[in-house]
Order: structure tokens, then sequence, then C-alpha cells
């Protein structure tokens, strides 16, 4: 077990520096579009990776402040009068949670289609490209882990590409394009030449050389970094003025009815989220584990509690921190635990020099990030599966790209519910014609394993269809379930036959009858309900 240990470290430790620049930014950009104090997503971030970290039994899944949840939590800090009063439906959130996991609701995941996924996968990976090509240019009017179409700044996802490209700051874009570079040639060249290009991550040299050019060019006006394109971690005079900074819940308002609204609201889009995360980053994982899904809601509320009682955000796992600790080489459990660490003692040892990193370095990060999630393969072989697979999936991807994600999720399984209808009402049945013998059109109906009440229209449509004076063998010997709708549309088609002289034969396991007079009669003697 220690050698394992050991062996994953080698590859948990880059991951999860990895990781720590990828969430850092997010952290701070999630509680500015929140409209929290700017540490509270500093914690979120620490308590995602510490401890749900350590509780949750995904290896690679990361947890964290969630952009999904940055809408919800803006409107409810002003409802409820007040973060402090927030900060109880957190914790009660937490704790509905907890009630969620006991009652194995964590099996809703298991629901979701697999084009829905993919596509919710390349949703966000485009939905990152977008959102960060401001940042790399130094157009920094947005914070990073606002996702939605229509930012907080006033302006949407593609007008402010089109400001930000006259806006253009020299510096974040000169080192943007060095950062580019270095994780490029890290990615694709480098890191196939030897362990050291393994251990020690392409991220981590870009943000270096950030740090860097940041010192060599502060006093030049033209090539220099301003304080507004860089990392604002806040930074406390002392101990005491860093302990400042928690804040705890005002647990007397927890008789307001809205704190309770907002708490149920909080569980149930942090629970859907996590589970659609939970879903995408065993579908990512390169070793195919899977994750216990009523463990991670346990988990997810336990961290949403604590959150809560510390002055946190709400938490969830997050897949842009899952999708880079997987394209890191995260391998166990270990690098999101360690990735909260390196949040922990970075804020209280070196807040100073974080904020020397520039912001246009992180969005090079994450722009590779968001080109492995969303790439243009994938939307090929999507079409290729067919239209029943491409059509779900192109939805969810426009839907998370022009609205969110969790309306682009929505979309894209009403979408698939749709598709699996029309194919449950093209499937129902078969329906065989064989030659006229006798002057007699002979038909052979056979049903499908399961018919319920939404191929109703499909079979009274075959059978309304039937020529008169003809001869119909209706074979239900496969059928497992037979809805009470169907039963009924066929009792009233026996009186249509006798009036259209069509003799039917009605074949099942428990025999065969001819002309039955009573198809309900008959079902009920002999059902066929497994």
């Amino acid at each position: 077990m220690k050698n394992s240990i050991l062996s994953n470290l080698k590859s948990d430790i880059p991951a999860s520096i990895v990781v720590f620049f990828v969430a850092l930014p997010l952290c701070l950009g999630i509680a500015l579009a929140s409209g929290a104090p700017l540490f509270s997503g500093l914690i979120a971030g620490i308590i995602g990776g510490i401890v749900v970290g350590a509780l949750s039994g995904s290896k690679i899944g990361v947890s964290g402040p969630a952009a999904g949840l940055a809408a919800i939590v803006l409107t409810a800090i002003g409802t409820l009068g007040g973060y402090e009063n927030f900060l109880v439906a957190v914790v009660l959130g937490g704790i509905i949670q907890l009630i969620f996991g006991l009652l194995k609701a964590g099996i809703i995941g298991y629901y979701f289609p697999s084009s829905v996924i993919k596509g919710m996968l390349t949703g966000i990976g485009i939905i990152i490209i977008l959102k960060q090509i401001p940042h790399f240019f130094g157009y920094d009017a947005n914070p990073e882990g606002d996702f939605a179409f229509f930012q907080v700044d006033g302006e949407n996802t593609f007008s402010e590409i089109f400001i930000a490209l006259n806006n253009i700051s020299i510096g974040s874009t000169i080192i943007g394009i060095i950062a580019l570079s270095i994780l490029l040639l890290w990615n694709n060249i480098l890191s196939k030449k030897g362990k050291f290009f393994q251990l020690v991550q392409g991220p981590l040299v870009a943000v270096v050389a950030g740090i860097i050019y940041y010192f060599i060019t502060q006093s030049n006006s033209k090539y220099g970094i301003n304080a507004s394109h860089l990392v604002s971690v806040p930074v406390p005079d002392n101990f005491d003025s860093f302990l400042g900074q928690f804040s705890f819940p005002n647990f007397s308002a927890i008789t307001n009815t809205e704190v309770w609204v907002v708490a149920f609201t909080l569980a149930l889009v942090a629970s859907l989220e996590t589970l659609l995360c939970v879903e995408a980053t065993d579908k990512l994982d390169p070793n195919k584990n899977v994750t216990p899904t009523n463990r991670e809601l346990l988990a997810q509320g336990t961290g949403n509690i604590i959150s809560g009682m510390i002055g946190g955000l709400p938490i969830t796992q997050v897949i842009v921190r899952s999708s880079a600790n997987i394209q890191s080489g995260g391998r166990s459990k270990m690098s999101a635990i360690i990735h909260g660490f390196f949040l922990l003692i970075s804020v209280i040892l070196i807040p100073t020099l974080l904020n020397k990193i520039p912001l246009s370095v992180l969005a090079a990060v994450l722009l590779i990030v968001g080109y492995k999630l969303a790439k243009p393969a994938l939307f090929k072989k999507m079409y290729e599966l067919g239209w029943k697979q491409f059509i779900p999936f192109t939805v969810t991807v426009l839907g998370i790209v022009f609205i969110d994600l969790l309306y682009g999720i929505g979309l894209g399984l009403a979408v698939g519910i749709v598709v699996i209808l029309i194919k449950s009402f093209q499937n129902s049945h078969f329906l065989h014609k064989e030659d006229i013998s006798n002057g007699v059109q002979k038909m052979k109906m056979t049903l499908a394993e399961e018919v319920t009440f939404f191929n109703k229209g499909a079979i009274l449509k075959e059978l309304d269809a039937l020529p008169e004076e003809s001869y119909l063998e209706f074979d239900v010997r496969k059928t497992r379930y037979l809805d009470n709708d169907i039963i009924e549309i066929l009792d009233d088609f026996a009186y249509k036959a006798k009036q259209r002289n069509i003799n039917i034969k009605l074949i099942s396991e428990r025999g065969i009858v001819e002309n039955p007079p009573s198809y309900i009669e008959f079902f009920r003697l002999r059902p066929i309900k497994a």
C-alpha cells in the first residue's frame, strides 16, 4: 500500500500543482461574481480539496465553489439580508445533501444520456475557451468563473471578446503568448523527453515565467502589467487580520422561511451539478473508475456544512478542476487533497507572491484545458453515431454556450427524452405482410417486449390501416409488459374487426385464441405482466 501511495504521489503532486493554478483564479472570480467576500471563494476551494477530497469516493474528481451557483448566491445574499444570513442556508443545504445521500438519491446521476454528458463536457470546454480569450489579452472586466452567457459586467460572451480585442494590454498579451507557447511545447514535445519534464508540469513553468516577466517589466509603462491584470488574493496585515476574514452564520435567521427555500435550492442544484460532474469525470477517467454517487452526496454535504460554518461559498464537484486533474495525470484523491493544502498554505504564507501572477498566464492554462474538453474530432464522432446522439449533444452544447450550464443540460435532456419517445413509438411492434391467399391478405403483428401508452398511436394507426376481410396473427409471446391502454385499444379494435370482416388469431404463451370477444377479459385471466 505504501508503494502504491508513493507511486501515485509521483503523478498526484504535479497534477495538484496544475489544479491549484486552475482553481486559484476561479475561486476568487466565482466569489466576485457571487457578490461574496473574495476570501469566501478560497475557503470553499480549500474545504472542497481537503475535506470533500478526503471523504469522496472519487479518485480524480476535484470540488470547490461552482460557477453554476453564482447567480443563485448573488440573489440570495440580497434576499436574505446579508452574507451571514446566507451562510445559514449553506449549512442547512449541506444537511439536506446528507439526507439525499442517506436516501440513496445519488442514483439520479445514472439517468442522464451519454450524449448529454458528452455535450456538457464539450460545452464547458467551448465556454472556457470563449471566456478566457479576454483575460488572455489583458481585458479583465468580467471576473473569472462567470460562465453564464449574459455576464455580470453587462456584456455577453461574444461582445466581451470584441471589446477585449479593442482593448488589448500589450504586456498581458506578450506573457500570455509566452505561457501558451511553454504549455504547448511542454505538452507536445518536452513531456516525452524525460522524467524531469513529466515531474515538473508546464503550467508551473508558465506561472514562474509570468512572475519573472512582471518583475522585469513592472517599471515599463508599455510592456508592464497593470495590477488589475494580476491575481488578487486578499493580503492580511497579520495573523489576527487573517482570522478576521472568516465569517460565521447568523443562526437567528434560521426561522426565516426564505432561508430554508434558499437552502433547499442550493442543495438541489449543487447535488445535481455534482452528480453530472461525477458522471462526466468518470467518462474522462482513463482508468474507468466508477464513483459511488451516494457517498459523493454525503461528502459534498459535509463539505458544505463546514464551508458554511466558517464563511465559505457552497461547494460542488467541478468539471474544470477535475478535467485539469485528469489531463495532468492525477491518479488518486491525493491530488485533490494536496491542491487544497496548496491553497491553504499559499494564502497564509505567500499571498503577495500570488498577486504577481498575471491572469493572462492562467488564462493560457485554461485555454489548454478547454481545448482538450472540446476537441473538434468529437463533433465528427458524435455526428457519425447518428441523429439520436448528435441532436441531444448539439442542443446541450448550444444551451451551455448561449444560456448556462444547467439550462443547457436541461435542454439536452429534454431533447434526449423526445428522441427516446420517438424511437419507442417506432419500435413498439413489427408488422409483416404475407402474400394474398384465396383472396385474403394475411398479416402478422408482433409486439415488442415492453409496450406502453407511448405506443398507442403507432399501434392504432397500423390496426386502422388493415384492409377489410384480411387475416391478422397477433403475436404477444415476447411481450413481458403490456400497458392497460394498449389492451383497451385492442378491445375496441375487436369490435371494429367484426364490422370489417377481419379475422384475428391471438398467440400468447398462455394459449391461442381465434377472434377473442374481449381482450380485457383474456389478459385479466391470463396476464402477461412479468
